[in-house]
């Protein structure tokens, strides 16, 4: 046996010390060193190991052969299946964070059922609720006939026992990851050992078997999975589970897939019967949408191969303080900055007595640059009290020289416009041809000094009208 030594492991990043410190050397987090005890398997040095085994040599091959595309399972939820590139895909494993309560086991219990209900051997182990709970919620997603095996159970060498005996799962989903512990590694669980432990033995199982394997992850305050970040490399994919408290969608959305396009998104609806696909969230976005109302502009985003409109709602508001107040909801506080920076220096549009408020309707979060030309629209109606036109849509992103930027993917944002009723778009200059439609009633700006100048040259207009 090799002696157990003592290491403080991070329960960040995972590094590893050979004493206690308050502050971790390798990502600067304060209080995170944990004692860990190893004893020459998982979680040990190099040092530590036994003996060497001698290497085998393996099989070198070309670039150049067949490629077959990867076998995967589809679950028959659009939203699920749109999120993960097309499906389950058979060997691979996939991790799943999100907050609390956000519907992460509704939308894995349904998809369960789904695919029970298809013929194939589902797997569900919670090591967080018990089996009548998982029961309960089956019965009120109306799901409860279907043939999906459950188990509670959180020891990894009891759960591969268990799937063993049988026919091989086509899908096991583990609730979560960081409630699982081996007899490999001498921590408690949750810890970075034991979690990334854990997670290599069932990637493991998945990569031998051909089953796929859904891992759930909790989330930290700021958002991210927690636990060591080594688990998200050894996934093949990972997809956040988001939304607000306060709105009924959620958004299921891939930032890493080895089998299939990142920045991908799934909308769904919360209701008591469970998630609702939700097939045009465009119209989910704007459903409540105040035409009228200066400060509000249609921006025409693009999230992984899908277009999506949503209203960006801007107030500007004479302040009464020293430093004028900054709040964005849904979008980059530092690009509102530049932005602002822009308007003042190249189009003399001053903000400086002013407080800024930037909301993105419906608690959707933007992160494409192209926002940028929406977003000036807003802000300079909000100051102007200019209420935009209503059958118009805004992208385009924008330099600090002030100039508008073409931005990629314009045909597909224009034509989702034009399927909701849209007539006109401001876009930049050099977005390719725009045949007819929407096309024809587009402006395309240069310099954002011209789209101020269009709409303070509205209220001008409309004054002449009215005289």
């Amino acid at each position: 046996m090799a002696k157990a030594r003592i290491q403080f492991i991070c329960q960040n990043c995972g590094s590893a010390h050979q004493r206690w410190a308050g502050k971790c050397d390798s990502c600067g987090e304060w209080n995170t060193l944990v004692e860990e005890g190893t004893s020459g398997g998982i979680g040990s040095g190099p040092g530590s190991l036994k003996s060497a085994r001698k290497g085998r040599p393996v099989t070198l091959t070309s670039l150049d052969g067949d490629i077959e595309d990867a076998p995967r399972i589809v679950s028959g939820i659009g939203e699920l299946d749109r999120a993960t590139g097309g499906g389950f895909v058979r060997g691979s494993a996939l991790l799943i964070g999100g907050d609390p309560g956000i519907g992460k086991s509704t939308l894995l219990t349904q998809a369960a059922a789904a695919l029970a209900s298809r013929g194939h051997r589902v797997v569900y182990v919670s090591g967080e609720e018990a089996v009548a709970q998982i029961r309960l919620r089956a019965q009120r997603l109306g799901v409860a006939s279907s043939p999906v095996e459950l188990a509670a159970e959180t020891n990894v060498e009891d759960i591969l026992a268990t799937i063993a005996d049988g026919k091989r799962p086509d899908l096991i989903i583990i609730d979560s990851i960081q409630t699982l512990w081996t007899d490999l590694a001498d921590s408690a669980p949750g810890t970075v050992t034991q979690v990334r432990a854990s997670s290599q033995a069932m990637i493991r199982y998945a990569k031998s078997t051909g089953a796929a394997v859904v891992l759930v992850g909790h989330v930290t305050k700021e958002g991210q999975i927690a636990g060591p970040r080594v688990v998200e490399h050894m996934v093949d994919g990972v997809l956040y589970f988001e939304g607000e408290g306060g709105h009924h969608f959620r958004i299921l959305r891939t930032v890493k897939n080895r089998f299939g396009p990142t920045d991908e998104i799934g909308v769904f609806e919360m209701s008591d019967k469970g998630l609702r696909e939700v097939a045009n969230p465009s119209e989910l976005f704007l459903g409540e949408r105040h035409a009228k109302a200066p400060g509000a502009a249609v921006f025409a985003a693009i999230e992984g191969t899908r277009p999506v409109l949503v209203e960006i709602q801007a107030l500007v508001a004479a302040s009464t303080l020293g430093t004028p107040r900054r709040a964005v909801v849904g979008w980059d506080s530092s690009r509102l900055s530049m932005i602002l920076a822009v308007l003042e220096a190249h189009c003399g549009v001053r903000f400086g007595q002013h407080d800024v408020y930037l909301n993105v309707a419906g608690g959707y979060r933007i992160s494409e640059p192209a926002a940028d030309l929406a977003v000036a629209s807003a802000l300079v109606s909000s100051l102007t009290g200019i209420a935009l036109p209503a059958d118009c849509v805004y992208f385009g992103e924008i330099s600090l020289s002030g100039a508008v930027r073409p931005v990629a993917h314009a045909q597909q944002r224009l034509k989702e416009a034009e399927k909701l009723g849209f007539g006109r778009a401001v876009l930049p200059s050099g977005s390719g041809e725009l045949a007819g439609g929407i096309g024809a009633g587009s402006f395309q700006p240069t310099a954002l000094a011209d789209l101020v100048a269009r709409i303070a040259g509205s209220r001008r207009s409309r004054a002449e009208e009215t005289d």
